[in-house]
């Protein structure tokens, strides 16, 4: 796995430009998802791409993934990646204060842990990653494009290519989100809004201190955090979590992931 730092100086070659003009013109529109993948095609040909928000201190975020000549499975990476592996994913964090603030990371299937390696790409057939992440108080900004197993490594022209574009990449993903995400109507498993509302239109009879507590479980919290936020008793935690999940008819928190968050979820 390679890291390094963002350089100031993105190029001035015309192909960049290019790709970047169009996105500038797509910014906070329904077009730009898709945009992001099809304009690297030429420099950085990647089959899927994600945009999150991730880090132990935040609540991980998803908000635009999408997939091009090859079906749609970012969604069910983001599931599995939320079910464990994000917990000790540090393939995303710089080693010193300034790679904390802007980070590029390039790195292979066979170089990430295990579990992350199995669930999330042997699973779903991806091979190799590209990454520009920005560190902030509120967790990791990160821009990932990966490349699938049908597909040619990435050459060092292409990895060039994207360490050029990546600060500016990151700049507009980050300005997308910012225009085009609406926090009212917060679409993540673990945003409380949405959370409470997805719940209960799936399983009505959950009580209101049941939903406290999944809410709470999606959030990552453990169960002596929730016993202290909540003013309960670490026994009376799991009584409403067994209750709650009994109702869904799940048995582990990795399914009230899976059952909260659904393709439609993703901010377009």
């Amino acid at each position: 796995m390679r890291k390094w730092t963002c350089s100031d100086s993105a190029g001035g070659a015309a192909r960049h430009a290019q790709v970047l003009a169009g996105l500038i013109h797509q910014l906070g529109q329904p077009r730009f998802r898709s945009l992001l993948l099809e304009s690297l095609q030429p420099l950085v040909p990647a089959a899927s791409f994600s945009v999150y928000r991730t880090g132990h201190q935040s609540v991980p975020q998803l908000y635009l993934s999408g997939s091009l000549g090859v079906p749609d499975t970012t969604l069910d990476c983001w599931r599995a990646y939320l079910s464990g592996p994000y917990r000790h994913d540090r393939t995303l964090m710089g080693e010193t204060a300034e790679e904390a603030q802007s980070l590029l990371c390039h790195l292979t299937a066979r170089e990430v842990p295990a579990e992350h390696r199995a669930r999330v790409y042997e699973a779903h057939g991806v091979a190799e990653r590209v990454s520009v992440v920005q560190a902030g108080e509120d967790g990791l900004f990160a821009v990932n494009f990966y490349r699938h197993q049908h597909q040619q490594p990435f050459s060092d022209a292409q990895v060039a290519d994207f360490e050029a574009l990546a600060p500016a990449l990151l700049a507009l993903a980050r300005k997308h989100v910012a225009m085009a995400h609406d926090p009212s109507e917060c679409t993540t498993p673990e945003s409380a809004p949405f959370t409470v509302q997805r719940l209960r239109a799936l399983q009505p009879a959950l009580t209101p201190r049941e939903l406290d507590v999944c809410v709470r479980l999606l959030r990552g919290m453990t169960y002596d955090g929730i016993a202290s936020d909540l003013g309960l008793s670490v026994p009376s935690v799991k009584t409403y979590r067994n209750r709650a999940f009994d109702r869904l008819g799940i048995h582990f928190r990795n399914e009230l992931y899976a059952l909260v968050l659904r393709p439609s979820t993703t901010l377009q």
